[in-house]
């Protein structure tokens, strides 16, 4: 098995990988295409010919390879092949929110100095608005296609980050959809869509979809996502860890997926066929190719110690599903895997035909990209009106209304003629972009947006987002009391929740919440708290603050934030926002670790669970909150039948007998039952009773029957309706029982419990009893 020498620090293995960057950066740039592949005397050879069936091709270039050549090809950096015309080529850059210069196949500069700016994705998700996510991908790829055409970007995307945001303290959960494995399925699916724009077999850009899986810790109480052990059980790996990954590849159609530096269950997922080989490629068809995190085969063999030799890394990585690594090891150490009779070339061939599968879906091999498919995109296709619009709107439909008391807002520019603009985020332009983010093409940063409809006297109350000392708190509270109002724009930023930091609390850092406070005794006028941060924050003391009338969650809105906050303000926006993750109070965080993977409660050892759909405990503000500045209603207007019957395709197995229940309950494996018949549809009128126009989220919940199958209610679906003020909007909304009322068993089983199940609309409750046809048994 393993061998165990001395173990790396984290710190070490963070130098490693900053060493990976930089030796990646400083070597002679691989360019990011192969610019003019299958150009001159190249053109007639098989692999080059777009006549050819795909398959034909890609088995043709690999024939004329050599193993060395092939080797050279596993790797990120995949070096050149000049006798056959193939520049080098660079699969890393990233598109998050936004064509980024994050990863070394992208860059910006010439006539592409910037690219359109998006909100981080958690400000995203809380639009809860699937057409939206795929338009911003749309938007990404067109800019990202724009970029390779003038030769500094890629067209392989790793992005979206889909993982389940489990912990509140998780420095990356900004970065993903939310803890709701519906809510970011929906996302993946629809951002992947948007960026791929699929037309039959060929690709705009390949999306990525990671990190596969379980993988929610970076570096917390001593322990780093480079040693972590997650210990997850095959229920929760079903019912939440793996739902996002699953909807990326049947739903979203992606192109990749990338495994994750951690182990799940002692096996590192970059070398678990079960995980690779068997589930993303055999039981959901992945037609694609799957990458590791940069250096996780090495992570695996030098950190874990999982294998005694670097050959029998390569080895355990190849023949488990990986195709291409991010980093060197591959390159170093696969001749060794294949001389000592750990690898065969076969083998290496196999992971070769899906990566250059992916390139020729691109039209990597069709010869002059101008002549191609999104050839006629260029610089006048980057950071245009229309996308800079977009991100306008994307940030204002991700603006949460947490607390609205009186209701003070939104405030009227002609009541308020000078406003206090206050706080360490109130003129900040890179903390509105999050992390993995690229240049914008220009900023509006919070105290600019207010500015455009009053007056502004700014004071930033702190030096940094730390705010460890109060010898600015004087002038803010100054401004606050010749203010006719005062908005605080307070939270975090990059040095607080980031890439291999996680947080180790809940709170607002050093003495923001003194200045908060001190600010509000003071103000003349109403006080409004804006929260600039991905990850939640315990304002317990705000939500019951006498003087603090309104809170705003903007996440981190992105090149335009400061203009959609300002707009939620003043009232030209009216907030539809809604929470995509729990708010705990601080004291989650002393009684629960970052490492205990299990999602359901264990009251026995005091374990409350977690997310909205297991966690048994109070709660700041709670999964789906928003407020917004008119009143909607909701009504039945068609209803499926309050008794259903199931037809089944088998015999009376098919039924399982769930005896540990609370009550004895029935179920039967949605594999057994006719689920093309099972659907129907709710019709929900939603009233829009105030006088303002206003965007709605229908979050439609389901609740089995009573016993140990679910906890707790949880999302199946939402939908999201604009309606004009005095007025209604029909809405239709599609049940499936197979997969909306099925749950997960012990085993990983996916069933549909027999008995009394419950719809919650908003305020409505639909009841529908499930029964087993007795014909069918």
């Amino acid at each position: 098995m393993a061998h165990s020498p001395p173990s790396k620090s984290p710190i070490s293995l963070l130098l490693i990988l900053l060493l990976l960057l930089i030796v990646i950066s400083s070597a002679p740039r691989v360019h990011s295409r192969p610019a003019f592949a299958c150009v001159g005397n190249k053109r007639n050879l098989p692999f080059c010919r777009t006549n050819l069936p795909i398959s034909h091709r890609v088995n043709d270039l690999i024939g004329r390879l050599t193993l060395a050549e092939k080797i050279r090809l596993l790797v990120n950096n995949a070096a050149p092949v000049p006798r056959l015309g193939i520049a080098g080529y660079e699969w890393w850059s990233e598109a998050l929110h936004g064509v980024s210069n994050w990863g070394p196949g992208t860059r910006f500069g010439g006539q592409f100095p910037g690219a359109t700016s998006f909100p981080q994705v958690i400000s995203t998700a809380a639009s809860f608005n699937a057409s939206l996510w795929e338009e911003i991908g749309r938007v990404v790829s067109d800019e990202a296609r724009a970029m390779y055409n003038g030769g500094i970007a890629g067209l392989t995307y790793w992005s979206p980050n889909v993982n389940i945001f489990r912990d509140p303290r998780w420095g990356r959960g900004q970065e993903t959809p939310g803890e709701d494995p519906v809510l970011a399925g929906k996302y993946a699916a629809s951002y992947v869509r948007g960026l791929q724009q699929a037309q039959g077999n060929r690709l705009k850009v390949a999306a990525c979809c990671k990190h596969y899986t379980a993988y929610d810790l970076d570096n917390w109480g001593g322990i780093d996502r480079f040693h972590f052990n997650a210990k997850v059980s095959k229920h929760d790996l079903e019912d939440t860890y793996n739902v996002p990954f699953k909807a990326c590849v049947v739903e979203g159609k992606v192109a990749s997926v990338m495994c994750s530096y951690n182990q799940v269950n002692g096996v590192p997922t970059c070398a678990d066929p079960n995980l690779l080989r068997d589930t993303i490629r055999g039981q959901w068809g992945l037609n694609g190719y799957i990458v590791s995190d940069c250096d996780s085969v090495g992570v695996f063999y030098d950190t874990q110690h999982f294998t005694s030799t670097p050959g029998e890394a390569a080895a355990a990585a190849i023949k488990a599903g990986l195709d291409l690594d991010c980093g060197p090891f591959l390159a170093v150490h696969t001749e060794e895997a294949i001389s000592g009779g750990k690898l065969t070339e076969a083998q290496v061939n196999s992971a070769l035909a899906n990566t250059i599968t992916v390139q020729m879906r691109l039209g990597m091999f069709d010869g002059d990209p101008s002549r191609q498919p999104f050839g006629n995109l260029g610089p006048d296709h980057v950071c245009t009106p229309a996308h800079q619009q977009l991100a306008l709107e994307a940030a204002r439909q991700g603006i949460v209304l947490l607390k609205n008391s009186g209701p003070a807002l939104p405030l009227s520019p002609a009541h308020f003629h000078n406003v206090a603009v206050i706080g360490p985020n109130a003129d900040v332009t890179a903390t509105m972009i999050g992390n993995y983010a690229g240049i914008p093409c220009a900023y509006t940063t919070p105290l600019q947006g207010i500015g455009r409809y009053t007056k502004t006297i700014h004071q930033p109350g702190c030096t940094n987002i730390d705010c460890t000392d109060n010898s600015l708190f004087g002038a803010a509270v100054g401004a606050a009391r010749n203010a006719d109002a005062t908005v605080l724009v307070m939270g975090l930023d990059q040095s607080i929740e980031a890439e291999a930091r996680d947080r180790v609390s809940l709170l607002l850092p050093g003495r923001q919440q003194e200045l908060v406070t001190q600010v509000a005794m003071a103000s003349r006028g109403p006080t409004i708290l804006v929260l600039m941060c991905g990850g939640p924050v315990d304002v317990s003391f705000a939500q019951f603050h006498p003087r603090i009338a309104g809170i705003i969650w903007a996440g981190y809105p992105g090149q335009a934030g400061g203009a959609a906050i300002a707009d939620a303000i003043f009232g030209k926006l009216n907030p539809g926002g809604k929470l995509p993750v729990t708010w705990y109070p601080q004291d989650f965080v002393t009684k629960v670790p970052m490492t205990d993977m299990a999602m359901r409660p264990n009251p026995s050892r005091g374990y409350p669970g977690r997310t909205y759909r297991f966690y048994k405990g109070p709660v700041v503000y709670p999964f789906g909150h928003g407020l917004t500045y008119t009143t909607f209603t909701h009504s039945l207007a068609h209803a499926p039948p309050t008794i259903l019957s199931l037809s089944l395709s088998l015999s009376s197995s098919s039924l399982h007998h769930r005896t540990n229940s609370t009550v004895q309950t029935h179920a039967i494996k949605v594999t057994h039952a006719k689920c093309d018949d099972l659907s129907f549809d709710f019709h929900v009128d939603v009233s829009n009773t105030g006088d303002r126009d206003g965007s709605h989220t229908l979050l439609i919940l389901s609740a089995p029957p009573a016993g140990r199958w679910a906890p707790q209610k949880r999302l199946v679906a939402f939908h999201k309706v604009h309606v004009a003020a005095k007025s209604t909007a029909r809405v239709a909304v599609p049940i499936h029982v197979c997969k909306d009322l099925s749950v997960v068993d012990n085993y990983g089983i996916h069933r549909i419990p027999i008995g009394d199940h419950s719809l919650h609309i908003g305020d409505l409750t639909h009841s529908l009893s499930l029964r087993a046809d007795p014909l069918g048994l």
